[in-house]
């Protein structure tokens, strides 16, 4: 269905004949769309409402223009619209990957409008490159690292090209292969379909890259979607401070390639492995160690790791995966 907010028309995903009980919003990560959650939305239990929202520039929501400088304040005000305009309180709200990230501050810009957060594979509180330690410190201060810049252009051309083939390993199916999941999975047409609805640009998947005279020399734009990313715009490290807090679920891979404390996408980690050349001994991220460090000081938080499961649980262990997801929302 459309949802039409001030902000915009979002398209949300429903469940035939499951329009009552509490409301569980699920929200997909960064090049994909709501279409991930199909699976998961279905295996919900009774008393609980699925519902799974594309977000600006993916999907079947308009594209509206990504300003980085807001970090993700851009989709979690088009999410925080859309449960005004459809009078949910009260929400569960699931967030993967970069959806964790905006998941994170709708909590903290509007904690009372949450029953409980759910995240998955999120992004690092911090943001996604960039930064060192737990405590998520500049490498430096213009955030040289992270960014529009450090995309691969052979996937974003390919990735606006609707490219569905496997010959190159940039192209987004191989992606998908190598980096969303470990393993196989049903309907991986289905899932790098979905991908392909990511609009590309300045203004949308990778954002405006900018430059730095420091290694690896590229730093944060100001708009699209690694730019909103970046740990100049992005951080939600005060968490502890909100009131209300409702309970917190973190579900990840034990050997996700993406958000990890080793990450293949994290330029410096890439650096130090030699991919990059000239790293002057940047330290990687420590995406995990960082989320951990921000719930700690949360406090109302629960850890469920997943063994030999990459960056997608709810793919990968669908029943594993629901099982944690029903015993939260039951408890919350």
């Amino acid at each position: 269905m459309k949802v039409t907010t001030p902000r915009l028309t979002q398209h949300v995903l429903t469940v035939e004949g499951r329009t009552t009980g509490e409301p569980v919003l699920f929200v997909h990560g960064n090049v994909s769309s709501a279409a991930f959650w199909r699976d998961a939305m279905a295996a919900l239990p009774g008393g609980f409402r699925p519902l799974a929202v594309d977000l600006r520039g993916f999907g079947d929501t308009d594209p509206a223009p990504v300003d980085a400088t807001r970090g993700l304040r851009d989709y979690s005000d088009d999410l925080l619209e859309l449960l005004d305009a459809m009078e949910l309180d009260g929400v569960h709200l699931v967030g993967w990957s970069m959806g964790g990230g905006v998941v994170l501050q709708a909590l903290r810009d509007r904690p009372a409008a949450v029953r409980s957060l759910t995240l998955v594979n999120p992004v690092s509180p911090y943001g996604y490159g960039g930064t060192e330690g737990p405590d998520g410190r500049l490498t430096h201060p213009d955030g040289t690292g992270a960014g529009a810049g450090a995309a691969n252009p052979d996937f974003v051309s390919r990735l606006g090209a609707g490219d569905l083939s496997e010959e190159a390993p940039a192209s987004p199916r191989n992606v998908f292969r190598s980096s969303y999941v470990k393993h196989p999975v049903p309907d991986e047409d289905f899932y790098v379909r979905a991908m392909l609805t990511t609009r590309v640009g300045e203004s949308h998947y990778p954002g405006d890259a900018a430059t730095s005279g420091a290694w690896p020399g590229v730093a944060p734009g100001k708009t699209g979607v690694l730019n909103a990313l970046a740990p100049t715009h992005f951080r939600v490290d005060d968490l502890h401070a909100i009131d209300p807090k409702p309970p917190i679920l973190w579900i990840r891979g034990a050997d996700d390639v993406i958000v990890s404390d080793a990450s293949l996408f994290d330029l410096a980690h890439l650096g130090a492995l030699g991919v990059v050349p000239g790293s002057p001994g940047t330290p990687a991220q420590p995406m995990v160690s960082q989320t951990r460090a921000v719930l700690e000081r949360y406090g109302r938080y629960r850890e469920a790791v997943l063994d030999d499961c990459g960056h997608s649980p709810h793919l990968e262990y669908p029943e594993e995966f629901q099982r944690l997801l029903a015993e939260h929302l039951r408890e919350a």
